[in-house]
Formats: structure tokens, sequence, C-alpha cells
């Protein structure tokens, strides 16, 4: 009877060790072939990250993956502003400090200046030296320059506007494009009996503007 029972148990001991090792060798194989395929799934996806640079992007959809570029560099925005044009507001101010009828005339100044390539305080500097800004010219004569001044009389402009013009196009026509680049230079012929006083007066006036 002992005999019975312990070959009894020998057997079912036998078959579960066969079961066990059969368990083993089916399970571990799959296992084993997971895990590969795993590991290889994880490095393709980072060696398409590295090859490609790509970064991967998850939607809120599950079941969904897209694959989005991303830049290296993000954009930025630069931008150089430049100051403003100063020059009109530097002309307007020193007219108006002197109580000038040019105040108006600030912005044209400058830019007929600009227009024949004249020092932009020029057209002022000459104005204050002959005339004090305009306030001591023959009446309706708008010459604020002594420009044209002859042993007949001084010439007249129709308007402020067109002496400015006039004035500036006969400094670039008739002085500098002749030679006559500096303010001594310029008083030697457009005031030839000026002891100097006259070159100094413009050169401090345009001195007043910077």
């Amino acid at each position: 009877m002992e005999t019975s029972l312990f070959g009894r148990e020998e057997n079912i001991s036998f078959w579960k060790n066969v079961i066990l090792i059969a368990v083993f060798f089916t399970i571990t194989p799959i296992t084993l072939g997971i895990s590969i395929f795993s590991l290889f799934s994880l490095k393709s996806g980072l060696l398409a990250k590295e090859v490609l640079g790509t970064d991967f992007v998850s939607p809120s959809q599950s079941g969904v993956r897209v694959y989005a570029s991303l830049p290296t560099k993000l954009p930025t925005i630069s931008s150089e502003v430049g100051k403003a044009d100063a020059r009109p507001e530097i002309v307007k101010q020193y007219l108006e400090y002197y109580h000038s009828p040019l105040v108006p005339y600030a912005n044209l100044i400058v830019a007929v200046s600009d227009k024949y390539s004249i020092d932009f305080r020029l057209i002022s500097a000459i104005a204050q030296q002959e005339s004090n800004l305009c306030k001591i010219i023959p009446p309706g004569s708008y010459n604020c320059w002594g420009w044209g001044i002859t042993s007949v009389g001084t010439l007249g402009f129709d308007s402020y506007e067109d002496g400015i013009e006039t004035v500036s196009k006969g400094l670039r026509e008739n002085y500098l494009n002749k030679g006559y680049i500096t303010i001594n230079d310029i008083m030697s012929k457009y005031t030839p009996q000026s002891n100097g006083s006259w070159a100094n007066g413009v050169s401090q006036f345009m001195a007043e503007m910077e």
C-alpha cells in the first residue's frame, strides 16, 4: 500500500515537472521575442529621430501618431529703429526762439536744403545774419537773405517759399558748384566788403543749431 502511494506521488511529481518544463519552454521564447521586438522598435524610433531631425508628437486621439518636424531655431524678429530726422525740429526751435516768421517753413528749409545738397542750417544762418531772421527786410519783399542786392534795389520774392527755393538753388549753382565751399569762401563772393564779421556771424548761428 505504501509502495503504491509512493509510486503515485512520483508520477504526479513527474508530470508536474513535465508541465512546468513545457510551460517554461513555451512562454520563454514568446517573452524573449516580445522583448527583442520592443527593443528593435525603440532603436528604430531613435534612429529615425536622429536621421530625420524630428520629434515625436502624440496628439490627443488614441491610436494616432504623427511625426512633426520641429524647427531647430525659433524665428526671431529684429528691427533697427532709426531715429526720426531731428533737423526740422532743430530749425523750428531755433526760429521760434528768435520769433522768426520763418517758423512755419522749418520742414521746407530742410527739404530744400536736401534737394540742393547744402547744409540744412545755412539758409537760416544767412537769414539771421542778413535780416535778423526776416524781421528787418523791405516790406513785401520776402527777401530775408540780402539776395540780389544792387545799387538799384533789392530783389524781391513772391513768398518765403520762393525765397527759400531761389536762395538754396543759387547757393548750390553759383557758390558750391564753383568752388566756394567754406563760409569764408562764400563770404568773399556774397559780401566781399565784409571784414570777416559776416562769416563769423553765419558760423556762430550755424553752431547754435548743432
